[in-house]
């Protein structure tokens, strides 16, 4: 099936072999260096992409990424092949679909590891607060951008859902129990450096998703007490550009688990400690779900999440929603068609 053209690549490529040091003991590869390759090649295409045709410069920053899921484990020595492609633009977004391959150099063996969808905002080179028009793609069909307007519209309402979560932060308790929110909740705090910013000063959403899901890992870890790997992850928003010599905060807490599942909330805030003029403010939010597996890679049952206060338990009920809401999905997409 044709898909849409441009004067410019229509997709691309990166490859690379996963290190001892991109994945856990176990040697699964950590669900969020695959998340920051995945942006690496959505920001290239849509950065060429929006630099298409003469005018204002502009370098593609990331705003959204749609549910994921890691549809089997990579493992150290394998080869990442990650193809993004542009599948719709708006006047001011573009959505570019991301698949990766993991490759067995040993025996050829190629297998699909994860399928996402990123959307991207052109930002000007002069003032990255000021957003440019994004060149329009040609499409084969009429149908295709029909589709993806849906698409636009479907996820700039959910953007618009996640707001309100703005002013909720993660609270340390003095000697929590076992199985509780509280006894797993973790925090890390990172100083942004150049190293983690574009040329303009800001971070790359991949460094920030990587933080994430690192945070998230460590809340799964410390429920279960074993081997944890990521199996997906919810949509992906970022709210607000994270400059260079801030100090953000990445906070996790659990908040649900089925019987083979944890759904764990990570929170991003980022405080501008260079610039009084500005106040700590919330640049991203997420849901990351994990499953707990043994020596032989099979999952093992989760300790039940034990919710004491009446928002663990409002949000508790929230996620078993999402995870019901999945799971029916899940299901309907594997029932036989009439």
């Amino acid at each position: 099936m044709s898909g849409p053209t441009t004067d410019t690549p229509a997709a691309i490529q990166i490859c690379r072999i996963m290190r001892p040091d991109d994945a856990n003991v176990a040697g699964n590869v950590h669900g969020g260096t695959i998340l920051k390759m995945i942006e690496e090649a959505g920001v290239i295409i849509s950065t060429r992409h929006c630099n298409s045709q003469n005018g204002e410069r502009c370098v593609a920053a990331l705003a959204r990424v749609e549910r994921t899921d890691f549809l089997s484990p990579m493992c150290i020595g394998e080869v990442a092949h990650v193809s993004a492609e542009i599948t719709y633009t708006s006047k001011h977004s573009v959505e570019v679909q991301v698949h990766v391959l993991s490759e067995n150099i040993l025996t050829g063996t190629k297998k699909l590891t994860n399928k996402a969808t990123l959307w991207y905002v052109p930002l000007s080179l002069k003032n990255v607060d000021k957003v440019l028009e994004v060149p329009p793609i040609v499409y084969s069909r009429q149908e295709q951008e029909e589709e993806g307007r849906k698409r636009y519209e479907a996820q700039k309402l959910e953007r618009m859902e996640t707001k309100w979560r703005n002013g909720d932060i993660v609270q340390p308790v003095l000697n929590p129990e076992p199985n509780t929110v509280s006894y797993s909740q973790s925090s890390l705090i990172h100083l942004v450096g150049p190293s983690d910013c574009t040329l303009h000063g800001f971070v790359h959403g991949g460094v920030t998703m990587k933080l994430m899901d690192e945070v998230a890992g460590i809340v799964a870890a410390r429920h279960c007490k074993t081997n944890i790997v990521t199996a997906s992850v919810d949509a992906i928003n970022f709210h607000d550009k994270i400059r260079k010599g801030c100090v953000i905060t990445i906070s996790g807490r659990m908040t649900f688990t089925s019987n083979k599942s944890m759904e764990i909330e990570v929170l991003v805030d980022a405080d501008p400690v260079v610039d009084n003029s500005q106040k700590r403010y919330r640049a991203a939010s997420a849901f990351f779900t994990y499953v707990s597996l043994n020596q032989e890679g099979k999952p093992l049952p989760v300790p039940q999440l034990v919710p004491e206060t009446e928002d663990e338990k409002k949000r508790f009920e929230e996620g078993k929603g999402r995870y019901l809401q999945m799971k029916a999905k899940r299901q309907g997409l594997t029932e036989p068609q009439p």
